[in-house]
């Protein structure tokens, strides 16, 4: 086994840093993975955009530190104007970036964030604002560090050693900044010397399971089996499962919450066999205007990645109709207890999810 408290996968390997002169992000693309570690640099609005589109950086709260980066990159050409104007023109790109992807709350989060310091500094001067938003930028990505490890921490409560553990999609460091979220107990209970055996759902369309979870924990040195979204019964039927983790994009006031498209059929199944199912996200990710997962929007993706995106050649007909959502919500009613950055929360939510914010 690696050494896991040196391995980068587990403290967190650099894949989304804001260059020295603020005029790029550098991000890994994370659509190249497995097989390829490629970094790239973007430095304008299109290419922000579809660095989150593409899903070249990705993971809520990931998504929330590439967007404060953004902001002072995009800022960069606008330092000469007057602050009126400044104020403007970012109002215009932080919409444009919001647009790219709908569902996880990071991203309006941090681009808020952005606008705020703006606000606060608006009669400094636009120099002045623009060190201010750099700050503010950094400040995101620190949090994150320090959020990731005390939901490891709380998470890692929950587990014992030698626990068989099911996750869904890819909530690993590659997805935060350090630790990840839904894998922050599991990396971290292994940097202290536990094992656990690891269950990855592939997690169709986007396979972000099998290309990024399971290349995360391989890296990491923990031991962990890569199996299709339609096995997750089976291995819980076998009692190889003692717990299901699962990250989030969007938390409900009520409790319900969007993950990535299967969360929700490996909740009815946990609920069926009598497993634990957790989900585990930041404060960031709780959006407490909204009210029931009925109000989350759900990202609609391109039908290809389900007729011909892993193929050599098309699985489907051209003219077959697809339906391919990111996402999906799982009630709340389902999750055993929601595990963030200030405590585990537990049922009912729509009171105990308030007390987070009091």
């Amino acid at each position: 086994m690696s050494d896991i408290s040196e391995n980068p996968y587990v403290r967190g390997i650099e894949h989304v840093t804001l260059a020295e002169d603020r005029r790029s992000v550098r991000i890994l693309d994370q659509t190249q993975l497995p097989g390829r570690e490629v970094y790239k640099d973007v430095s304008t609005p299109e290419a922000c955009f579809d660095a989150i589109r593409k899903l070249e950086v990705r993971g809520a709260p990931c998504i929330g530190i590439f967007a404060g980066y953004a902001m002072v990159v995009l800022a960069q050409p606008y330092i000469d104007m007057n602050a009126v104007d400044f104020r403007v023109k970012m109002r215009e790109i932080a919409a444009y970036l919001n647009s790219s992807r709908p569902t996880a709350v990071n991203l309006s989060w941090a681009l808020g964030r952005m606008e705020a310091v703006i606000a606060d500094h608006f009669n400094d001067g636009v120099p002045t604002i623009l060190d201010c938003m750099a700050r503010e930028s950094l400040a995101i990505h620190e949090e994150d560090r320090a959020m990731c490890r005390r939901i490891a921490e709380y998470g890692l409560s929950l587990i014992n050693d030698g626990d068989g553990i099911l996750t869904h999609c890819n909530a690993g460091p590659l997805a935060t900044s350090e630790y990840g979220t839904a894998l922050g107990p599991i990396l971290l209970g292994s940097e202290q010397g536990m094992s656990f055996h690891v269950f990855a759902d592939e997690t169709r369309p986007l396979l972000q399971g099998a290309r990024l979870t399971a290349y995360e924990l391989t890296k990491a040195g923990v031991d962990v089996t890569l199996i299709c979204d339609n096995m997750a019964s089976l291995v819980m039927k076998n009692g190889w499962v003692q717990a299901c983790f699962v990250g989030c994009d969007r938390v409900a006031a009520n409790g319900d919450f969007a993950n990535k498209i299967g969360t929700s059929g490996v909740a009815v199944l946990a609920r069926y066999y009598g497993i634990p199912f957790y989900t585990l996200g930041p404060t960031s990710t709780i959006d407490m205007s909204c009210a029931t997962g009925d109000d989350i929007r759900i990202e609609l993706r391109d039908p290809e990645e389900i007729r011909s995106l892993w193929y050599r050649e098309a699985m489907a007909l051209p003219e077959t109709k697809c339906y391919n959502p990111a996402f999906d919500v799982t009630d709340h009613e389902l999750v055993t207890a929601i595990v963030t950055d200030r405590g585990i929360v537990y049922p009912p939510f729509d009171v105990n999810l308030k007390k987070l914010f009091a």
